[in-house]
């Protein structure tokens, strides 16, 4: 007899081989991060598909070009990243809000390293790795503006826009990258970066 309880409609079927094919994916974009840390910053096809495990023909028929491959790393290493955008206080006293958007980054900045290294050698060439970086500028941009609306406020109209990006572009990796390779620890370039936000931030 019906209990008059509505009932729910039966899960559809997992397609084994979407999964596979998800999954086959996934590996992939894994092997090549995986390459890149270890400082092989231009892998060739062949040892990608030994890393992941899987034949090499499978990397053609999953990736039929190197855009939708960098797409698909793109993506994920956004994912990987994403640990390092806890939300930060708007109210705290600006040395603390400072500080901590300073030690978010140089996190962030110290793990994409090599990734960053890599994505050089191609970017010139590929349209979705310089959206990827562009996207990164101004998610930082968007950052400036929210954690230092006042003080960005309380500087000169004109000086507004330009602060903003010259503390977000200082934030990005080539600044960083530029201070390690001349020998600066990660905690005397954290140190540089904090001395810089705080003398863009004086007002004029």
């Amino acid at each position: 007899m019906p209990s008059g309880r509505p009932v729910a409609a039966p899960a559809p079927p997992t397609d084994g081989r979407t999964a596979r094919a998800q999954r086959t994916r996934a590996s992939i974009v894994d092997a090549l991060l995986s390459l890149l840390e270890e400082g092989d910053l231009n892998p060739p096809a062949s040892r990608i598909a030994e890393r992941a495990g899987i034949s090499l023909r499978l990397i053609y028929h999953h990736f039929g070009d190197l855009e939708s491959l960098f797409r698909a790393v793109s993506a994920r290493e956004a994912e990987r990243l994403s640990v390092f955008a806890e939300p930060i206080d708007a109210d705290l006293p600006l040395p603390e809000r400072i500080d901590l958007l300073v030690a978010q980054r140089v996190a962030l900045l110290e793990t994409v390293t090599p990734v960053r290294r890599a994505a050089l050698l191609q970017e010139p060439f590929s349209e979705e790795l310089r959206a990827a970086r562009d996207a990164f500028h101004e998610i930082g941009c968007d950052q400036v503006r929210y954690l230092f609306a006042g003080e960005l406020a309380a500087l000169p109209g004109e000086r507004r826009a330009p602060v903003t990006d010259a503390i977000a572009t200082a934030l990005l990796w080539g600044f960083w990258n530029d201070l390690r390779t001349m020998g600066r620890s990660p905690t005397e370039g954290g140190a540089a970066l904090r001395e810089l936000v705080r003398a863009l931030l004086a007002a004029s």
